[in-house]
């Protein structure tokens, strides 16, 4: 029998401001090949749980583990890919290509005085043809529509080859069109790439088929389990705090 680390876990953990809990008592595992949704309202503690696992924020109380070490003492961060919330929304001044913005997915691997390797121009090149960006390299990234800078995103993030990708909001300021293509290419991601994802969001409609668990919090967690058991009515309701109604369409 295989025993199978959590890439992510947490045990009771809590974070406070000014005495006011705004995680409270959340345990949860990731595990290498979830391809998860956070879902809750807005205020919910969502990209707070997040900050804690990445470290942004101090818990106040609990454990986390990270690929099974205790968060305190893990040291291998490049293993982690963060795209954070409004990050589309770039000047368009902004002076870097979208070249340079995925070579920035490499950069915290090297040393200071260190420039990129071959390898490295062949790891930016890859992570650039394989989210389709790559015929807009020598664009600036602020000339960008939102879904081409939503891709441009990732493909740093994935420079960086990491193990887990975690995207905040990853749909805000994109068209509907735009963000079938991007859970085409999480699915694909996951499925052929063994890539493990996890991305949050306040809207349910956003959900798509392929996601293999949704974790549902406001504040503490209150669901765990695989979208047809947690898209419900009564979930719903306890998750935002008011009666719902949902309406799937498959399509």
């Amino acid at each position: 029998m295989t025993f199978t680390v959590p890439l992510v876990e947490t045990r009771n953990l809590t974070f406070r401001v000014e005495g006011e809990e705004i995680v409270s008592d959340m345990t949860l595992q990731i595990m290498p090949g979830d391809y998860t949704a956070i879902i809750g309202p807005n205020g919910g503690g969502k990209t707070t749980l997040m900050r804690l696992i990445l470290g942004l924020n101090k818990k106040s109380s609990g454990q986390i583990k990270l690929f099974g070490i205790d968060q305190k003492r893990f040291k291998s961060w490049e293993k982690i890919a963060y795209v954070p919330q409004n990050v589309l929304q770039i000047d368009h001044r902004f002076p870097a290509t979208v070249k340079e913005v995925v070579q920035m997915g490499r950069t915290a691997l090297k040393k200071a005085w260190r420039g990129f390797s071959e390898e490295d121009a062949l790891i930016i090149d890859a992570a650039m043809v394989k989210l389709g960006v790559q015929h807009l390299q020598d664009r600036l990234i602020g000339e960008l529509s939102g879904g081409q800078r939503q891709r441009v995103m990732i493909a740093r993030a994935l420079a960086s080859q990491p193990r887990l990708l975690i995207l905040d909001e990853p749909n805000t300021g994109v068209d509907v069109v735009s963000q079938k293509k991007f859970y085409a290419l999480l699915k694909q991601l996951n499925e052929e790439e063994g890539l493990t994802i996890v991305f949050i969001t306040h809207d349910i409609g956003v959900i798509a088929d392929d996601i293999k668990k949704v974790i549902c919090i406001n504040q503490k967690m209150l669901s765990c389990s695989n979208p047809k058991e947690v898209l419900s009515c009564s979930t719903m309701s306890e998750v935002y705090g008011v009666d719902a109604h949902l309406i799937h369409h498959h399509h």
